[in-house]
């Protein structure tokens, strides 16, 4: 039973190192991007789970000291802004992000795309319906983002502009050509 009441010196510094370490973070969140909490690429994911990691043991174990805890966090912060500066450059950017999918083409699910990207047509038809798509012949291009979220694309979005000309070029790689059909441009 000892063990479930611990010595209360020992809790009453666990509190203080909890409420502490989360102001830290929050201090962090605060000066660091906005996008830090929007949709979470995988290098943000990362980040956060070290972060709780960090924040969970420094709060609870008493052989860690406060000051180690917040020199780790800030440098998990920095290492993460750091990944953040660096993804404005093309080949760090390819090494940190996935590559968009084109998953549709010209009005056709490319189901080798699917399977690269880990989805089933059944996730591909929810993204469909969540975008207000009755029918797939209604769609052009679905691109699989590098965060994971679906871009759809309709046959009277020009093609050669800016952001279908870019999303096009950027999933070009990882696709085969689609025949085109006698019904399609």
């Amino acid at each position: 039973m000892a063990w479930l009441l611990a010595d209360p010196a020992r809790l009453w510094q666990a509190a203080l190192k909890a409420v502490l370490l989360f102001l830290a973070v929050l201090a962090l969140l605060r000066i660091t991007d906005r996008r830090t909490l929007a949709e979470l690429a995988p290098f943000d994911f990362v980040a956060m789970v070290s972060v709780g990691a960090v924040l969970g043991r420094t709060a609870t174990a008493s052989d860690t000291g406060l000051l180690v805890g917040v020199v780790a966090l800030v440098s998990l912060v920095a290492a993460h802004q750091l990944v953040a500066r660096l993804r404005r450059r093309p080949v760090p950017r390819r090494m940190v992000d996935r590559p968009i999918q084109r998953l549709v083409d010209e009005g056709r699910v490319i189901a080798v795309a699917l399977r690269r990207a880990g989805l089933v047509e059944a996730d591909l038809y929810a993204a469909l319906r969540q975008h207000g798509v009755a029918r797939l012949a209604e769609v052009r291009y679905v691109f699989y983002e590098t965060r994971g979220r679906f871009s759809v694309v309709g046959w009277s979005a020009p093609t050669d502009e800016e952001p279908v000309a870019s999303a096009l070029a950027a999933s070009a790689p990882y696709v085969r050509p689609v025949p085109r059909g006698p019904d399609r441009p």
